[in-house]
């Protein structure tokens, strides 16, 4: 059937933008995850939406990957289309109001308000996500996140749809928003930011950089902070506390230069790194009664065992 859905898939997206059983490893942060039955790129957000209908209309499973940075893609790969979005990168800024498509990477947004003098998105500057994963997680980083800055979101539906949601409607939480609970894809985003001084957001984008680069393991793939906050409590510190920097399990190891991460050491596999999360929330249940959830999402399917 994939040989097919890719065939039928080529007739309105470019064929050397559709691709069967792609590994991807190649498109994740922590270098990990199996093939993809049929990998699929879209140039356009009409592409994106004619996919999104394609595979409803034929009930094949669909999958949004961005940069594939808060995630681990287990190493049975994933079933079905996987659609990426990685070429809708457009910024435009006008005034204070900034346009970013989906596959922009936030960073790279970050510096281009910078670059106008533009004040509320220095947070970001070291989040190593696209926008449409921003959006859906409401990311956020040293005391700032989406939700402070969003004015709205155009995303696909599963039915294929295109909407336009508001702050109010996107539903952004901790970590959440309706993009991530009800399966939709986001397109792009407009934020509102403010006229600053710009010698004092590159000072202060300066100065989370080198928080970030000095404090965080990035000479190794990593899918970025595994855990999420629990209330009152630092999950770096717990796991530290714990005992288990430098512990892992095969190739995956918690890092000893940031005990909330989880870094591919020596050629770890998904398998390696999903059991050293579980040894990590097992030890901090058992040493801290404190449930560890994870940030990260785990997608995919395990392995076929070799005979």
């Amino acid at each position: 059937m994939k040989l097919q859905w890719a065939k039928e898939i080529a007739e309105f997206i470019d064929p050397t933008n559709v691709k069967v059983d792609e590994p991807l490893n190649k498109y994740t942060m922590t270098k990990l995850g199996g093939p993809a039955d049929v990998f699929v790129m879209a140039e356009t957000e009409e592409q994106a939406g004619q996919v999104v209908k394609y595979a409803r209309k034929n009930n094949v499973p669909i999958f949004l990957l961005g940069n594939g940075s808060n995630m681990v893609i287990r190493d049975g790969g994933i079933r079905g289309i996987v659609l990426n979005l990685s070429k809708l990168d457009q910024i435009h800024i006008d005034g204070t109001t900034v346009y970013a498509q989906s596959g922009a990477l936030i960073i790279d947004v970050s510096r281009a308000a910078a670059a106008e003098s533009l004040t509320g998105l220095e947070f970001s500057c070291g989040i190593p996500g696209s926008v449409g994963g921003a959006m859906a997680m409401n990311a956020g980083a040293y005391g700032g996140e989406i939700n402070d800055v969003i004015e709205s979101c155009k995303v696909l539906t599963q039915e294929g749809d295109v909407i336009v949601l508001s702050k109010e409607e996107l539903e952004l939480g901790y970590r959440k928003s309706i993009i991530q609970s009800q399966g939709f894809y986001a397109l792009s985003s407009i934020f509102q930011l403010q006229k600053g001084n710009k010698q004092e957001i590159d000072a202060t984008i300066e100065d989370f950089t080198f928080k970030r680069t000095s404090k965080q393991p990035l000479e190794f793939p990593s899918a970025g902070s595994v855990f999420k906050r629990p209330p009152g409590m630092f999950a770096g510190k717990l796991i530290q506390d714990s005992e288990l920097q430098g512990k892992g399990v095969g190739g995956a190891e918690v890092s000893t230069k940031h005990a909330g991460f989880i870094i591919n050491k020596d050629n770890a596999t998904a398998t390696d790194y999903i059991e050293t999360i579980r040894m990590v929330q097992k030890v901090v249940k058992e040493k801290f009664d404190v449930e560890l959830e994870t940030e990260v999402r785990i997608v995919g399917e395990d392995a076929v065992p070799t005979k």
